[in-house]
């Protein structure tokens, strides 16, 4: 606010000394010229009256000569500065709309506006600095969640688009460079109430700028980085950014999983869908020998996790001037169909149309089908306008770089525990996958099961706290109890349960809980509503944990007292 009052007063202060000059001068010579009164005596206005009628005539109003008819040398003095004042006013209101139209101000206006809204927030939020393709899917996402967040973007385009967006969630936002601190302080990074900072612009320089101010600014602060280079990855690594994600390595693995794990690859995708969304089917890449078009960063990626896991893949690529090209490359976009027979597409068991153009990619699908019609497709989109495209297609497999981060950076940000869980479940064989994925069919068949996260503690779980600290077990299938009657068991699958000793994936159901520990389950929301009456209700925990319900008031504990146990619970250890 400082700065535009000072702008304000700096590209200001021309016309408005000269519209007080030409004021004071007509003001002053109505003072001093004579008038004359209705008795016919000289007259002098006074200042007040002067002012008056300056105001109202150098603004054009006209309502008249005060308070009596003016002598001809107060009309002529009138006549001349109604012209001045007119033209004084023309020539300011001229100097304040060009200011108006001023870059500068407008800047420091919007910037106000932006750093009052983000003081404003009276709820957690995040970061989201770059609102392209990546970071515009993301926060739909989140305010789908009813999560708020403030956004940082260089292109004013993105921004008027963000403010068009029809939602009743309202986030801020301003036109920026992310990787100015200042633009940073005034998003929030230093707020107590912002969570995270999650870097999504398209340049792994600013990305790495942000993540190192996030770690000065605000040491406690959750960092999440996008980045598509392995010497960034390592730069961002080693001042500890929390999270960093490669779209490239991170679908490359997902690639692996279906390889040689399929139901680690379907529990993968199920668990980075948002909640609710239809449940994917098994999917199985056949064994044999593969074409991969384009060995540019994903072709990398892709390219070595496959041999990895035994499959022999030919490499397709147009820059002949990459000096680590696989053995038996061959030169070509993979679009024509020379290029491909030279390939021996009609041998081949998939393809993957890798390269960064979207129109080549859908080409080589075309191309190779045409040659090959039982080819695995798997497709790779870059920009997103052309999302209806590639969902029409026929590929198999789609790959879009700002879909993979998508999916990731929600998990993160709405419940970080999945990534955990996952992390472990990748330790088990698939047929211990293949379980799972079938119990958490019967809870939901068609979609996904609501996940949900909780932590042992006087917020989250008021009464397991209370019973802990007066040195009363509480055990993990006490949690998963109906607290209307605890002989039934609620439809609820506990993934996670992380403590001080470590992480541990389907905890047994006998498990001890302490404070501070986290827990992550998969059901439905009926069953954690019944769960949070559980953790936050002492006697409810009672009920489910002794099958007793201790009276609450002053009047029943007296009645317990005189008369025993009588009435207190059911033989069947339902609350009478």
């Amino acid at each position: 606010m400082d700065s535009i009052i000072l702008l304000l007063l700096r590209q200001m202060r021309a016309p408005l000394l000269l519209l007080s000059t030409v004021y004071a001068v007509a003001t002053i010579g109505l003072t001093l010229i004579p008038g004359m009164d209705d008795q016919g005596n000289v007259w002098h206005m006074d200042f007040f009256h002067a002012f008056y009628f300056v105001s109202f005539m150098g603004t054009t109003i006209g309502f008249g000569e005060i308070p009596y008819p003016f002598t001809d040398a107060q009309r002529m003095w009138a006549l001349i500065f109604i012209y001045i004042t007119v033209a004084t006013w023309i020539y300011a209101i001229g100097a304040l709309i060009s200011l108006l139209k001023q870059e500068s101000l407008k800047r420091a206006i919007t910037e106000y506006q932006f750093t009052r809204q983000v003081q404003n927030l009276s709820e957690r939020f995040f970061l989201v600095c770059g609102y392209g393709d990546t970071g515009s899917q993301l926060l739909r996402s989140l305010r789908s969640s009813r999560m708020a967040a403030t956004v940082i973007d260089i292109d004013q385009d993105r921004i008027d688009a963000l403010t068009l967006t029809d939602s009743p969630l309202f986030t801020p936002a301003i036109c920026a460079n992310a990787g100015e601190p200042h633009n940073l302080i005034i998003g929030g990074i230093t707020h107590p109430l912002c969570d995270a900072v999650v870097a999504l612009t398209n340049d792994n320089a600013v990305n790495l700028h942000i993540a190192i101010a996030a770690r000065v600014l605000n040491p406690s602060l959750r960092v999440i980085c996008r980045a598509d280079s392995h010497e960034i990855e390592a730069n961002l690594a080693s001042f500890g950014t929390d999270h960093i994600v490669d779209p490239y390595d991170s679908f490359a693995t997902l690639l692996g999983l279906a390889i040689h794990s399929p139901h680690q690859y379907m529990l993968s995708s199920w668990f980075h869908s948002e909640s609710g969304a239809p449940l994917s089917k098994l999917l199985v890449l056949p064994r044999g020998r593969w074409i991969l078009c384009g060995f540019g960063r994903f072709g990398r990626a892709v390219f070595s996790e496959m041999v990895r896991h035994g499959l022999e893949v030919t490499v397709i690529e147009p820059d002949t001037g990459i000096q680590d090209l696989p053995e038996g490359s061959i030169i070509g976009l993979g679009t024509e169909a020379v290029t491909l027979q030279q390939a021996r597409a009609e041998s081949a068991v998939g393809i993957i149309a890798g390269a960064n153009d979207d129109s080549n990619n859908l080409s080589i699908m075309v191309t190779a089908r045409e040659l090959n019609p039982d080819l695995f497709v798997v497709l790779r989109q870059t920009e997103n306008f052309n999302r209806d495209i590639f969902a029409a297609s026929s590929a198999d497999l789609l790959m879009a770089s700002s879909q993979v981060l998508v999916n990731k950076v929600r998990t993160l940000l709405t419940n970080p525990l999945v990534d955990d869980f996952l992390s472990l479940a990748r330790s088990h064989d698939d047929d211990w996958a293949m379980e799972l994925t079938q119990r958490l069919k019967t809870i939901s068949p068609d979609r996904l099961p609501h996940l949900w996260a909780i932590r042992i503690n006087s917020d989250e779980a008021h009464a397991v706290s209370e019973r802990l600290r007066a040195d009363q077990k509480v055990l993990l299938y006490h949690l998963l109890k109906d607290h209307r009657d605890r002989q039934h068991t609620l439809p609820i699958i506990p993934l996670l349960h992380s403590n001080s000793r470590g992480a541990f994936s389907m905890p047994d159901l006998d498990t001890p809980l302490s404070t501070g520990d986290q827990l992550l389950f998969a059901g439905n929301r009926t069953s954690e509503s019944s769960m949070r009456w559980i953790l936050q209700n002492t006697m409810v925990l009672d009920y489910v944990v002794t099958g007793r319900v201790e009276p609450q008031t002053t009047i029943g504990r007296w009645f317990a007292r005189r008369f025993g146990d009588s009435g207190r619970h059911h033989r069947d250890g339902k609350p009478a």
